[in-house]
């Protein structure tokens, strides 16, 4: 049976059972219960907009977009949001969802980091940054009515969610520094890895091998 959750029901496809099984191993609860909500935050900011979304593709976008911070990546050099997008491109892939739905899926994951980009986007690109805005950041709070955040939580608790969450970041990012440049986990690394040097873009310029 269809389940529904704030009124946003999850597909209740072959695909996305599959997908829901699959994370559930991969990740720990932080992880899992953060990627629910980041699908249902995401569905009603795309109803508030009136876009026209497929709620499948969402989904997708929304459980494998934090996969790059689990154990099994943290040998990677890639940026964990690209860990996660060539995840979910293969798991998809290897399930027969065609080239185009895939490179949605994939590009909502690798930008979801990026923010004033992905919300110009196909709604299934936009949507998952709208859902990790909201339930990281908190910049749709109250776009989301408190029904609804109440009916989301109860479902998939945020206990100590915040100190919690940057701590997987952290985690998650610590043995491949660089590829915190340009994006937002440089914060994250600056407040909670000691040591950590930000790379200085006017500096690369300046210092590069042109001589003017």
């Amino acid at each position: 049976m269809p389940e529904t959750i704030a009124g946003i029901t999850i597909p209740d496809t072959a695909l996305v059972r599959d997908i829901t099984d699959y994370i559930r191993t991969q990740e720990d609860d932080l992880l899992f219960h953060h990627s629910r909500r980041v699908f249902l935050f995401g569905a009603l900011m795309g109803q508030r907009r009136g876009l026209d979304v497929d709620l499948e593709l969402l989904y997708a976008g929304a459980m494998f977009h934090d996969l790059g911070l689990t154990d099994a990546f943290h040998g990677s050099t890639l940026r964990f949001e690209v860990d996660g997008a060539n995840a979910a491109r293969d798991f998809l892939a290897d399930r027969g969802v065609d080239a185009d739905r895939t490179a949605a899926v994939w590009t909502g994951i690798a930008l979801h980091t990026t923010p004033g980009v992905p919300e110009f986007m196909v709604p299934e690109v936009a949507l998952v940054t709208a859902g990790v805005e909201t339930d990281v950041l908190g910049i749709w709070y109250h776009a989301i009515t408190e029904a609804q955040r109440e009916d989301i939580t109860s479902a998939h608790p945020r206990p100590d969610f915040k100190d919690r969450i940057l701590a997987a970041f952290t985690e998650g990012n610590r043995r491949r520094p660089e590829t915190t440049f340009g994006n937002v986990n440089a914060d994250v690394l600056a407040h909670y890895m000691p040591g950590y040097e930000r790379k200085d873009f006017v500096q690369i310029i300046l210092d590069n091998p042109w001589t003017e």
